[in-house]
């Protein structure tokens, strides 16, 4: 049966296509039935099946969907990876990815990882005899050090969030292929739009798509791409199986956030740049986190593998008490968990995004208590630099 919402992204014709235009042509752009100009909503839970000699393209909405495949083959064809696949949340997407381990296996992960990643690897699939070792990822000898002989998998985050380290892409996986070792990358911060891991050699890329990519704060969705087809019959297997699978009007729902990504990400950066320049001249701001700041130290292995700097700017200012005075006197932004929307988010990571992790490891790894995330939106940059001006001066 042809696929109602048109071409799929394995066409050639896609693939060659700039950024740009594979975020509006992107294969399912066109109903292939009716000519709508946008993917149509096939809200069915079930699929009449014509005839049982010729099995139909859909039979169960937990195995597939129309609305939800067209999603997925637009994330693939934006990876450059062979499979795409939805899922209810990022953290649905990332826990679908480490099903593919087996107890006994051993992980090695970036240290300051997510906070809901770092509460997966440390409460739950520790008791499915699943064990990790966090590492800063910046120096590859740590890395390397890691090892075991019962190691499977490398997760990597790059930037990291929220001190926005920057892991050496291409030389963990140039390493882990020799070792034959899976590789697992959030690539939340930086959308394909700005960084491509599969191009780099890894083999699972992962996103919060309630991040960016979904851009409005109005759906909350998960993405993983797989690099070649054997990991994406795997990750099938796990995704139908686990079921949890992205809704359908949240599929469509993301897919209309996605074709703005390249101006909204382009706008986030001007002002974001903006920002953590103002804020490392300010002396109520001890340190500044921001890839795109010269003396930051991953900014040249930033600039390698990634086409710009991203929105999140964090920052330290000195104390918990300091930051939530600076909270509870921001106007423009949402002091809220999450990140990536049209509107200006300003977190707190540890009673926020960070608040799983311990208090003395969250210090080790540099997530302090005066630290703060200002995710940059769209909003006037100068207007936003005047609401956190009045938000730092002290009475």
């Amino acid at each position: 049966m042809a696929n109602p919402t048109g071409p799929t992204h394995g066409n050639d014709e896609f693939k060659k296509r700039s950024f740009a235009t594979k975020l509006i042509h992107f294969g399912a752009e066109i109903d292939g039935v009716t000519g709508a100009a946008s993917v149509p909503l096939y809200q069915a839970s079930t699929f009449h099946q014509f005839s049982l000699d010729e099995p139909q393209a859909y039979d169960y909405t937990r195995s597939g969907n129309p609305t939800r495949q067209a999603l997925e083959d637009y994330i693939a064809l934006l990876e450059g990876g062979s499979r795409g696949f939805a899922f209810a949340s990022g953290m649905a997407a990332i826990s679908g990815a480490f099903m593919l381990l087996s107890a006994g296996d051993h992980v090695i992960c970036t240290e300051d990882v997510y906070g809901g990643t770092y509460r997966l690897l440390t409460t739950i699939l520790t008791r499915m005899n699943i064990e990790t070792t966090f590492v800063d990822m910046t120096d590859l000898n740590q890395v390397q050090a890691a090892l075991k002989p019962n190691t499977k998998a490398v997760f990597l985050e790059t930037p990291s969030n929220p001190t926005l380290k920057i892991t050496d892409i291409a030389a963990v996986t140039a390493w882990t292929k020799e070792r034959d070792l899976l590789t697992m990358l959030d690539n939340t911060f930086m959308t394909p739009y700005h960084q491509r891991p599969i191009e780099l050699g890894v083999d699972i890329v992962l996103h919060s798509a309630t991040k960016f990519l979904g851009g409005h704060s109005d759906v909350t969705a998960g993405l993983a791409v797989a690099a070649n087809d054997t990991l994406g019959r795997r990750l099938k297997q796990i995704q139908n199986g686990l079921g949890t699978v992205l809704g359908i009007n949240d599929s469509w729902l993301l897919m209309r956030g996605m074709k703005t990504l390249k101006a909204r990400m382009e706008a986030h950066e001007l002002s974001a740049r903006r920002l953590a320049d103002w804020l490392s001249s300010n002396p109520a701001v001890e340190t500044v986190y921001y890839p795109g700041l010269p003396n930051h130290p991953g900014r040249d292995i930033h600039e390698k593998q990634s086409l710009g700097y991203g929105a999140v700017v964090s920052f330290d200012v000195g104390s918990g008490e300091r930051a939530k005075r600076l909270l509870s006197k921001v106007r423009i932004p949402l002091v809220a968990v999450s990140l990536g929307a049209v509107e200006s988010i300003l977190s707190y990571p540890a009673m926020m995004s960070h608040a799983a992790m311990p208090r003395e490891v969250r210090h080790q790894r540099g997530i302090r208590d005066g630290l703060v995330r200002y995710s940059v939106g769209l909003e006037d940059i100068e207007d936003i630099i005047e609401d956190l001006e009045q938000a730092l001066a002290e009475d």
